[in-house]
């Protein structure tokens, strides 16, 4: 049940957030209350577009997860003791950089959960980015990714995902992690991945 709660909270601070870059793109004169019809309109037909744009498109990143940091703030040592931190696994997305220099990305991913099964992320994600001494190379950036997991303990039925990400890239590499919030002994686990994009 905490699972579920957490879940609808995550699902509406993404809300919040997708209407906050929503309202950012808008000119001066527009302020659309984002929590009105017309600004849930806006906002649904900015992500359709966005997912639509990086379907479409013909570039690949490959995505290799390596890490799940369980936050030793939130763990005792005997939780930390039997969880698996070694998140090893493969994926493969499509990807896009809009006008400023952003990510765009769908991504299908599976690796070794906290317990050793499998575990899979199917989803979108968004990340603003900013280019470190004006090198158009190097850039770090924050987001967000909506999508669903899929777990063992779940008996592997999709559940929503929104979380937020952080990362670096230099070149075709980057290094990105997004934050799994929770409470005492579930969840507060920092989930890392390389990404590196094939063309």
């Amino acid at each position: 049940m905490k699972k579920n709660k957490l879940a609808a909270v995550l699902s509406l601070i993404t809300l919040v957030f997708l209407s906050n870059v929503q309202a950012k793109e808008t000119t001066e004169d527009e302020s659309i209350n984002p929590f009105t019809e017309q600004g849930r309109e806006n906002i649904w037909n900015k992500a359709k577009y966005n997912i639509s744009e990086t379907w479409n498109s013909d570039t690949y990143d490959l995505y290799i997860p390596f890490y799940a940091w369980h936050n030793r703030l939130t763990y005792d040592d005997e939780h930390i003791d039997k969880y698996n931190e070694e998140a090893w696994g493969l994926g493969i997305g499509k990807y896009r950089y809009d006008k400023d220099g952003d990510w765009h990305g769908l991504y299908a991913i599976a690796f070794k959960d906290s317990n050793s099964y499998l575990e899979t992320m199917f989803g979108y994600a968004y990340q603003k980015n900013w280019f470190v001494n004006c090198n158009r190379d190097f850039r770090v950036g924050l987001g967000f990714t909506v999508g669903v997991t899929q777990r063992h303990e779940y008996s592997y039925i999709p559940v929503p995902l929104p979380l937020p990400i952080a990362g670096v890239e230099y070149g075709r590499f980057a290094i990105q992690a997004a934050y799994v919030p929770g409470v005492k002994n579930d969840g507060n686990v920092l989930f890392t991945w390389f990404r590196y994009r094939i063309n």
